[in-house]
């Protein structure tokens, strides 16, 4: 089946904005066993849903005052690397794309002429290691934005504002695709237009009201028809 190429007239949004844990790859489970992993080492048996809830879509540097409060352990600079050094080793392991990300990515980087970034919160050598890791690292180059490089990290709109600030848009006519509540936060103070993906399996737990409580205006559950999606809202000048 051929697509129609969609026209800049046509397309609601002068760019996309996508997140990448939870949204381009399948990362958090991973993660999470091993920032789990390391708690436990310090003392704090937290469990599986709790350690999802207190730290996906969050900077981990940013909840070393929750690890002192659970462990007594003074979080380090070494241990943060640490963890960052066994986390790398297990996504370059394990890590897979989220299902449908790739062939969306690549449709909407068609329709979109190139006008797409991935603005995540996580540190820059674990975006361009995930995005390398599933093929989509050409796709993205010079367009990757780290959280980790901003004043503030999500929920704050920094790195969103950088995306399309480096795009050249202005982040109201930019739609930004996020799993988490954090994300979708960040993304809704930037002022863009917030698409929630929540799948049923989803390890974040988020189910669709949370999202749009959090500022998502659409939520979706399949990454494959988000390409459809994003074509099917009015176009700027036709929203109110």
């Amino acid at each position: 089946m051929v697509t129609a190429m969609v026209e800049p007239a046509e397309r609601p949004f002068d760019a996309v904005l996508f997140d990448c844990d939870g949204v381009l790859v399948d990362s958090e489970r991973i993660t999470n066993t091993v920032l789990r992993t390391m708690l436990h080492e310090l003392g704090w048996q937290v469990s599986e849903a709790d350690c999802f809830r207190l730290f996906v879509g969050r900077a981990l540097r940013d909840e070393t005052a929750l690890i002192t409060t659970n462990t007594g352990f003074a979080v380090t600079d070494e241990w943060l690397e640490n963890f960052r050094v066994r986390r790398n080793e297990a996504l370059t392991l394990g890590l897979l794309p989220i299902p449908g990300a790739i062939g969306a990515v690549r449709e909407i980087d068609r329709r979109y002429r190139g006008k797409l970034a991935c603005a995540s919160g996580a540190d820059r050598h674990k975006v361009e290691l995930q995005l390398a890791k599933i093929g989509l690292d050409a796709v993205f180059a010079g367009k990757i934005f780290s959280g980790m490089e901003t004043p503030l990290s999500k929920p704050a709109p920094d790195v969103y504002l950088a995306a399309a600030a480096a795009l050249g848009v202005d982040p109201t006519r930019a739609a930004v695709i996020e799993d988490t509540a954090t994300g979708v936060r960040a993304g809704a103070a930037a002022g863009a237009t917030v698409f929630g993906y929540c799948p049923p399996d989803s390890p974040s737990h988020n189910p669709p009201q949370v999202l749009l409580d959090a500022g998502a205006t659409h939520t979706f559950t399949d990454m494959a028809d988000l390409p459809a999606l994003l074509a099917a809202v009015p176009t700027a000048h036709s929203r109110p």
